[in-house]
């Protein structure tokens, strides 16, 4: 992977996320680094933090994730962000991760593409049938509906 994932969101969503992705890429744990912002933190003590972890990536080109467009993880971001070797989406979902991680050979503006596709096509309304119209098997004898 040419281009590292740097996740800042609100405690504990950034680390969740990160352990999702290395749940189904174990291989891209050196390019994924998480940064789980507290309540309370002084911004400046975060923004401290997220250029550390940003300088410990060690990739030529980094895509910056943060959950909350003007929160606090999204402004920190948007202070230790470039906009040419890193560029920065708000609205982090794991679809849009898992898309980011398959395509990450990609240029970063490719990638930063990829990211938006991702997060947007997988958000979607699921049709579901309800339980009382599923048709029961002769063979479930044991199992019973449990209505209230």
């Amino acid at each position: 992977m040419n281009t590292g994932l740097f996740i800042i969101a609100h405690a504990p969503l950034a680390s969740a996320l990160r352990d999702c992705v290395l749940h189904v890429f174990p291989e891209s744990a050196s390019g994924i680094v998480a940064l789980d912002v507290p309540p309370n933190e002084a911004p400046e003590t975060t923004q401290a933090t997220a250029a550390a972890l940003l300088a410990q990536l060690h990739t030529p080109q980094t895509l910056v994730l943060t959950d909350v467009f003007g929160a606090t993880p999204c402004n920190v971001a948007q202070k230790v962000v470039d906009g040419v070797q890193s560029k920065l989406v708000a609205g982090v979902n794991l679809p849009m991760l898992l898309r980011t991680i398959n395509y990450g050979h990609e240029p970063l503006d490719a990638l930063v593409a990829r990211a938006l596709a991702g997060g947007a096509q997988c958000i979607m309304q699921v049709a579901v049938t309800a339980p009382q119209n599923q048709i029961k098997k002769s063979n479930d004898h044991h199992l019973h509906d449990h209505h209230q």
